[in-house]
């Protein structure tokens, strides 16, 4: 997969903007640790950004057709993300719930799809929305909820300086939306085990 990505990102160019900083901030580019600084750098946007050009569709291809009709949640799935007012990363836990109607998809597929979604330049706001809604689109569920909570490093050893926040977003769609009983059921599933 990675291959695939890299092959839409110009790596002499990563390199040659690398290169540009550390002679911007007054660094010696051909001293000794940063010799290879500028090809590490392009190796881990292109690393971090693979999903850019990555279609999440292709994890959907296999859904299966079954009668369940209570909610599927998968907890605590980690990710990370690029925010794109600074270009530092975000890190947190997905939280993916649907309720479906006739199809369910393979839970590591679930995994995927937040990957695919978050390996790119992104507002942690519209990260969560991209989740649900495609969701909504591929599997016609009853509902989908996304939670996602972040630890964004932009807030966190820059700017303001505040260490240990936790930015949490929520999409909520179709039932969970319209129902409060439906909303309050998957909710207390995802924060169910804390105090």
């Amino acid at each position: 997969m990675q291959n695939k990505q890299n092959t839409h990102m110009d790596l002499q160019r990563l390199e040659k903007a690398a290169l540009e900083i550390l002679e911007a901030v007054g660094e010696n580019p051909q001293r000794e640790g940063l010799r290879e600084t500028p090809q590490r750098v392009a190796r881990m946007f292109a690393e971090l950004l693979a999903g850019m050009n990555h279609d999440p569709g292709e994890y959907v291809g296999t859904i299966f057709h079954e009668k369940y009709d209570e909610i599927v949640l998968l907890k605590n799935i980690p990710f990370y993300s690029i925010c794109e007012h600074h270009l530092m990363p975000f890190i947190g836990k997905a939280h993916v719930a649907y309720l479906p109607d006739g199809k369910v998809l393979g839970i590591s597929k679930l995994a995927r799809v937040v990957d695919a979604f978050a390996r790119r330049l992104q507002l942690q706001e519209r990260l969560t929305d991209q989740i649900a809604d495609f969701l909504m689109q591929k599997l016609n569920p009853q509902g989908v909820s996304v939670v996602l909570e972040a630890s964004h490093s932009c807030m966190t050893i820059r700017g303001i300086r505040k260490p240990g926040s936790m930015m949490v977003t929520s999409a909520l769609r179709g039932i969970f939306k319209r129902d409060p009983r439906s909303r309050a059921e998957v909710l207390a599933l995802i924060h169910g085990d804390r105090h």
